[in-house]
């Protein structure tokens, strides 16, 4: 444990769930983790014992917060949770904090197997079609221009992140066709509580985290996690983005929160200090903008922050994240009035400290 998850509280210490089984959370809440094949290698879902209305009368069983992305080893756990740890009880809900794979991969293939609705915010939604179809704009191509125009020119990693065409794809075979929407402070009632939708920017389109008053539970997805800050990139498709401004004015939607609140992560384990961790992400974030900022003190593309930000040896995707959140770093500067921005001799965007 690092000194800053020290001034946090695990409520379950060091338990997490195996694959294909649940730790109870609370009643009727349950804990699974998705084995992931990226270096952050899993991902929480969380199963709340629910009763939904179809054709007039109930249909019991679970709803369920995000899917895990769709590979074999997510659909092998997936098999042994239904077996084991569901209490032979169906899938009556799926809803998706956001659109990425991990957390949407498998949403297709549960909600057309329990024939359950599919429950997300629409610029979730929207983007995950998007993606899926493998549309330009949002495709492996498409990162290409963006990369070089900052910085990027090694050939073989631009070829590398090119060849990324069906990419998200992959790891989300199939989206549902049709989904009912999630709205900023709507009251949504799941397994007899009310719990209230709390959007928030920056990491994705429109990511949806769920408060429950009565529990004192908050579902976090990926906006607030105990032991890494969540990836804040500028991407090709919004070239101009701020993300890491909308990012941090996201997590004041936190503020009125109990500081007790009870986390449920998309990674890491539950635990409290709500507002200590949210503390520490701004101040994560002031001091790597420091940093960049300084390194601005001569024109630096954002390709050559990279090394400054992240000091260590990176694969194709790593460094497109990498990129993108150095980016998102330099642009809240130039927003801000600290950075200019211009096209060198070379045709590539580099920042200036005013």
């Amino acid at each position: 444990m690092n000194a800053l998850e020290s001034q946090l509280s695990y409520a379950f210490g060091e338990t997490i769930p195996a694959p294909g089984a649940v730790v109870d959370i609370v009643p009727g809440l349950r804990w699974a983790r998705m084995p992931l094949p990226f270096a952050l290698d899993h991902v929480n879902l969380w199963l709340l014992q629910d009763d939904v209305e179809e054709g007039g009368a109930l249909r019991t069983g679970w709803s369920l917060i995000d899917t895990g992305a769709g590979t074999d080893a997510t659909r092998a756990a997936w098999e042994q949770l239904l077996a084991d740890g569901l209490a032979g009880q169906p899938l009556v809900r799926v809803i998706a904090t956001h659109c990425h794979p991990d957390h949407v991969g498998l949403a297709g293939w549960l909600c057309e197997r329990f024939a359950a609705p599919f429950w997300t915010t629409t610029g979730e939604f929207g983007f995950m079609r998007m993606m899926a179809a493998a549309l330009p704009g949002v495709d492996g191509p498409s990162a290409i221009p963006h990369f070089a125009r900052h910085g990027l020119r090694d050939a073989a990693m631009l070829d590398q992140m090119g060849s990324r065409r069906n990419y998200y794809p992959s790891l989300v075979p199939s989206v549902p066709l049709a989904y009912t929407r999630l709205q900023d402070k709507q009251d949504v009632t799941v397994g007899g509580q009310l719990w209230r939708v709390i959007t928030g920017f920056g990491h994705s389109p429109e990511h949806a985290a769920l408060y429950c008053e009565s529990r004192n539970i908050l579902v976090s997805g990926d906006m607030v996690l105990p032991r890494i800050s969540t990836n804040v990139s500028v991407f090709a498709v919004e070239p101009d983005g701020n993300p890491l401004q909308l990012y941090l004015d996201s997590l004041g939607k936190f503020a009125d929160l109990p500081d007790d609140v009870l986390v449920l992560p998309s990674h890491g384990k539950p635990f409290r200090g709500l507002h200590t961790r949210i503390r520490q992400l701004r101040e994560h974030h002031v001091e790597r903008l420091a940093e960049v900022l300084a390194a601005c003190a001569v024109p630096r593309s954002a390709a050559e922050i990279v090394p400054i930000m992240f000091r260590r040896p990176l694969d194709a995707h790593q460094l497109s994240f990498a990129l993108g959140e150095a980016l998102a770093h330099l642009h809240k500067l130039w927003y801000d009035g600290q950075l200019t921005r211009a096209t060198n001799a070379d045709g590539v965007l580099v920042f200036t400290r005013n």
